[in-house]
């Protein structure tokens, strides 16, 4: 009987140990801003490579506008646009695309209410997205986390 009940407090024991172990034991928080950096080094690098024109936004997103449109109307939040649109990882695969889709500009990923506004209605802009501006540290369907995007981008119609 006392071995069983030696037993039972090893057990015990063992369980508190095993226990404080796992409460000490802390997940690292995601460090947005080390990421920011991160793909900051890989957009500078992407734009070199390839002889991208492109300008940095106070952001930090980069676009180069490709025609700037000639609508009256600036887009903003509110505006539901029609554009049509490519987008790219940066290794150039094609994860996403179509030729004419209506959206609420407000209700789109940061990276193109920021870029969007730059053109009007008839223009083109190219954005290369950091990932906190994307879809940050969780993939997407085809969008691994952390991916810095690639769009193209035709502004076709502002409402």
């Amino acid at each position: 009987m006392q071995i069983i009940i030696k037993m039972k407090n090893a057990l015990y024991i063992l369980l508190i140990i095993v226990l404080a172990i796992g409460a000490c034991k802390k997940d690292k928080p995601f460090d947005q801003e080390a990421q920011f950096g991160r793909d900051t080094v890989i957009i500078k690098k992407f734009i070199a490579d390839n002889n991208i024109p492109a300008v940095k936004d106070a952001s930090g997103l980069y676009y180069q506008i490709i025609a700037p449109g000639t609508g009256d109307v600036k887009p903003n939040d509110n505006s539901l646009i029609t554009i049509k649109y490519k987008g790219r990882l940066l290794n150039g695969e094609v994860f996403d695309q179509n030729e004419s889709i209506e959206f609420r500009l407000g209700g789109l990923i940061a990276g193109w209410r920021i870029g969007i506004p730059k053109i009007r209605a008839g223009g083109k802009i190219r954005l290369l997205i950091p990932s906190g501006y994307a879809y940050g540290n969780r993939p997407a369907g085809k969008i691994p986390a952390n991916s810095v995007l690639d769009f193209d981008i035709e502004l076709k119609e502002v409402k």
